[in-house]
């Protein structure tokens, strides 16, 4: 009497889907080994390293995988390249549109080269900024970080554990991706001269924003050459809330036009000003920064000096990937141009009376 052949492959099929549809665990390389009859170590090539194994056994291991829905998971595979595929982001503000298209643009050259991008925020806070970083560190390959608050020498301690990209600032030692402001703000300046203007406010950022510091020297310099009073405020906040409450101050101080370190401060200046019964443009000007999603939605719309954010996010993220497959330089500074995009919040200020 011949003995009843026992089930193989068919039935470990089966056992593998009841498994990964029970959801007690994910599928490993041995369920697809099983589904597939081969040996654990040759899936495990055929998925680290496609090329390694014969076309026909590489396809039964791709359909079996497939068919038990298998994720790699990228620390796992860390473990013998030591790469996740993946870098940090950390923004100082998630819920600032000015980070929107830096994150897009990240992103999309995350994609474009295979690796996935982990998101973070530090609030404004270099404390927590830092400590994100360190966190993100231990898992990914490598790091941007966008408009840090943390100081210079923090930076350079991240960059010698991986590598790092910095937005909106200058490191040395780092490479980085900084928005060339003096073109979009002498031309902003000298709109409002050519306007009729004699005395400029510039509302500041966060006092430990490089980006505001920067833009505040380009506005003094500019004021300085078209023979402008330039005058610099503080601001609570850089939010369209800090934009409201700065206005008083602005009042104050006698100009008749403003250039905001952002357009939130910007949006929320002209809110406030307006509810006061002040004209925009006629009786004070506005111009924002970084022509962020919704600048000309404003009544009227915003002016504003244009960061190629986009730009930023991408560039920022090519040089990361670049430098993690030793085709880049280890330092250095892409530099982006900015410029004016006049709408209706600045123009010709009017006779008083």
């Amino acid at each position: 009497m011949t003995e009843p052949k026992k089930p193989d492959a068919p039935a470990a099929t089966g056992r593998a889907n009841k498994h990964a549809r029970d959801g007690k665990s994910n599928p490993t390389i041995y369920d697809i080994a099983k589904v597939a009859g081969v040996n654990p170590s040759t899936v495990s090539r055929a998925l680290s390293k496609p090329g390694r194994v014969s076309a026909k056994t590489q396809k039964l291991i791709e359909d079996a995988a497939a068919e038990l829905n298998y994720q790699v998971n990228p620390f796992a595979r860390a473990l013998p390249t030591g790469r996740t595929n993946t870098f940090g982001l950390i923004v100082a503000d998630i819920t600032n549109p000015t980070f929107f298209d830096i994150i897009r643009g990240a992103e999309t050259t995350a994609t474009l080269r295979d690796y996935t991008l982990v998101l973070a925020e530090s609030a404004e806070s270099a404390i927590t900024e830092l400590t994100a970083a360190r966190r993100l560190m231990a898992t990914v390959d490598g790091l941007i970080l966008a408009s840090p608050r943390m100081d210079d020498d923090n930076i350079r301690a991240l960059a010698r554990d991986k590598p790092v990209v910095v937005i909106n600032r200058e490191v040395e030692g780092v490479p980085c991706v900084v928005p060339d402001v003096n073109k979009g703000i002498s031309e902003a300046v000298r709109s409002l001269a050519a306007n009729g203007h004699t005395k400029v406010a510039f509302v500041a950022g966060p006092p430990q924003s490089w980006m505001s510091a920067r833009r505040w020297e380009g506005v003094r310099a500019a004021c300085e050459w078209s023979r402008l009073e330039a005058v610099r405020l503080d601001s609570t906040k850089p939010t369209v809330d800090g934009g409201r409450q700065v206005a008083r101050d602005v009042r104050a101080s006698g100009v008749t036009a403003v250039l905001t370190y952002n357009d939130l401060l910007a949006i929320g200046l002209m809110q406030e000003l307006q509810a006061a019964g002040i004209v925009v443009p006629d009786q004070i000007s506005i111009v924002g920064f970084d022509d962020i999603f919704g600048a000309d939605f404003t009544t009227p719309p915003l002016t504003t000096v244009r960061s190629p954010l986009g730009e930023c996010g991408s560039g920022a993220a090519t040089l990361l990937l670049d430098l993690l497959h030793g085709m880049g330089e280890p330092a250095g500074t892409m530099r982006v141009e900015t410029e004016l995009v006049l709408r209706g919040s600045s123009g010709r200020l009017l006779p008083a009376g």
